[in-house]
């Protein structure tokens, strides 16, 4: 095993993207983007469609790589870290990689294994518990609500206990009471440790979480200074941007 694989998930306390520009040919997705992600913070990243949150938050997973500038993982860039980064890392997208015609249960036990996860059936069970499906367990995911999928997927994001959990629109399809679930498990994963990276448009759901705000019009990072409600303060940085 590497050094880098034997080391504990708490040494890795911080990402930092410093420069961080993303070309698809002639589009500009992102321009010289420096953020810094901190273990126990939720970043919460605002911005119009098509602004580049998808691809920074693809950037922070090693999906998509840069065109020009730099990230690091606790002390070491992504080539350091090699195979041994991805399994410190959580992502849901739109895509939310579930199986229809595969249990709930089944779903979860196919990641919990494929991370080499010990007493793998234990791990599912306390995942369903905290999404609150342990009731739907043996049921096929492809008769789920795009909610209750939603929650699913959250939880196989999480099954491997990440260090980066980067979400991308986490609230969609979710209602009130899914909604502060979510909620209640982004706190968890933040007093335990984790870097939380959240990208959403629903700034009301969002004011209850999001620890740090930073908004992306046309690539370019904006900051969102303040206290007050996240979408003034949104309001308030396109606003000094387009100036």
């Amino acid at each position: 095993m590497s050094a880098a694989a034997s080391d504990s998930p708490s040494d890795f306390s911080r990402v930092r993207l410093q420069g961080i520009s993303r070309h698809y040919g002639r589009r500009r997705a992102l321009a010289n983007v420096t953020l810094d992600c901190a273990a126990g913070v939720v970043t919460g990243l605002f911005g119009p469609n098509g602004a580049g949150k998808s691809t920074l938050l693809g950037v922070l997973s090693t999906f998509v790589r840069p065109s020009s500038g730099a990230i690091s993982y606790g002390d070491r860039t992504a080539e350091q870290w090699g195979d041994a980064l991805r399994s410190r890392i959580g992502v849901l997208g739109h895509d939310l990689f579930l199986y229809g015609d595969l249990t709930a249960f089944e779903n979860l036990l196919f990641f919990a294994r494929l991370y080499g996860l010990p007493n793998p059936g234990e791990v599912v069970a306390r995942a369903l518990d905290k999404a609150r499906l342990t009731d739907r367990a043996h049921d096929r995911v492809g008769a789920f609500s795009r909610g209750l999928r939603q929650r699913l997927a959250l939880e196989r994001a999480l099954i491997h206990s990440p260090q980066l959990v980067l979400l991308d629109e986490p609230f969609t399809g979710l209602d009130d009471a899914s909604a502060a679930l979510l909620i209640e498990r982004l706190r968890q994963l933040a007093t335990s440790g984790a870097i939380v990276v959240m990208a959403t448009h629903d700034f009301d759901l969002a004011d209850g979480v999001v620890d740090e705000a930073v908004c992306l019009s046309s690539g370019r990072l904006v900051p969102m200074p303040g206290a007050g409600p996240l979408r003034q303060r949104y309001r308030d940085a396109l606003s000094r941007e387009r100036a």
